[in-house]
């Protein structure tokens, strides 16, 4: 398919408001690893992830009218694969939020000790939804402990509790395999 126009993101726009199955196409192409991606970060069942993300593109292209340029296609579409991945949570009532921190687990964290080479798809896979899903909303969609609490039915402190252990919890598993990585070397 061969675009127009200087601007392509304006030319693909307006061939996805007239739903034309090419322009669906190369969007769909463009996007799916990144949002799929986006998906495995709330859901972590592949399956499910892939299913969230599938509904999400039927979304986006039958809702595509209603985009009013407000925020850039990326963002608005990237916004509708949360939101199918948590409606997805909500509708299967996985997730349990508790109000109170255990402040119990802290650990003094050395520089010297702290080794970038890991995997933070598989760390925040370990998390449970609860945590992961607030987690996701406020580092990586930028979301405010209102708008997470206001999007999950949930209370402003219930967010920042929830915030709180999973950055408690990304760490333990963090230094558990560390330790697990440095104890096999000492074996080879």
């Amino acid at each position: 398919m061969k675009l127009l126009f200087g601007n392509k993101k304006n030319d693909l726009l307006s061939l996805l408001k007239k739903q034309d199955p090419a322009a669906q196409k190369i969007f769909y192409e463009q996007n799916v690893k990144r949002f799929l991606s986006v998906s495995k970060s709330y859901v972590s069942d592949l399956y499910q992830a892939e299913d969230c993300l599938i509904k999400a593109f039927c979304k986006i292209f039958k809702h595509i009218e209603s985009f009013r340029g407000e925020s850039n296609l990326d963002s608005w579409a990237r916004r509708i694969v949360v939101n199918e991945c948590l409606n997805f949570i909500k509708s299967h009532k996985t997730v349990f939020y508790l109000d109170e921190i255990n402040q119990s687990f802290h650990e003094d964290i050395h520089e010297s000790e702290i080794d970038c080479d890991f995997n933070a798809q598989e760390l925040l896979d370990q998390l449970p939804d609860a945590y992961r899903m607030v987690f996701n909303l406020y580092v990586l969609e930028g979301y405010s402990h209102q708008e997470i609490a206001d999007t999950l039915q949930i209370t402003v402190t219930v967010s920042k509790t929830q915030l709180f252990r999973a950055k408690e919890k990304l760490r333990k598993i963090y230094f558990q395999q560390q330790k697990k990585m440095k104890n096999e070397n000492v074996y080879r």
